[in-house]
């Protein structure tokens, strides 16, 4: 009965340490990024893996059109904010989100999630790792077709006279949601 516990114990740490020794590995080609807005109290974060183009065809193809995807690479994307927000006259209250996306070619479904933390796939299928049951909002937005090629997948959080511009940006496509900070009571 020993035996069987010791082997059984081995193999639990062998698994553990695989899938740990995995997600370090897949941040070698795709790694970390943080968009941080933070001013007037205002603090919002978007904590994101950042995938590289690598001459492949990415929306379209790497990314499909019309499915949902986990909007980077490895974990889901976080958004994070202290405050509540007006995102195309929707609020988002305070909290963390995964950021999940739906590309299509002239449009952006950009979807809150309230389950955090989960890897940004489903082992085996490939689709992303979501429950439509947790989303806490959606907004569409256009795709912008550009002249200039984005290498690597990037976020960025740009003040925009009143609004705060959430920007994807990948291949030769970019993304702009609007953001505005609610007033505090």
């Amino acid at each position: 009965m020993r035996k069987l516990i010791i082997i059984g114990g081995v193999t639990v740490a062998i698994i553990a340490i695989a899938a740990v020794s995995m997600r370090f590995y897949t941040k070698t080609f795709s790694p970390t990024g943080i968009a941080h807005y933070q001013q007037s109290g205002l603090d919002i974060k978007v904590d994101y893996c950042r995938p590289y183009k690598h001459d492949r065809k990415v929306f379209g193809k790497l990314v499909p059109y019309d499915e949902v995807w986990r909007t980077g690479a490895n974990e889901a994307t976080v958004f994070t904010t202290n405050q509540s927000l007006n995102i195309e006259g929707k609020i988002l209250q305070p909290g963390s989100y995964s950021l999940f996306t739906i590309p299509h070619k002239d449009r952006w479904d950009v979807i809150f999630n309230s389950e955090i933390g989960q890897w940004g796939i489903k082992p085996f299928s490939g689709k992303a790792n979501r429950a439509a049951a947790n989303d806490v909002l959606t907004v569409e937005v256009p795709a912008i077709t550009t002249q200039d090629l984005f290498e690597q997948f990037t976020i960025s959080l740009e003040q925009m006279s009143e609004e705060i511009h959430m920007v994807l940006m990948w291949e030769k496509t970019l993304v702009v949601v609007p953001i505005t900070a609610m007033e505090k009571v």
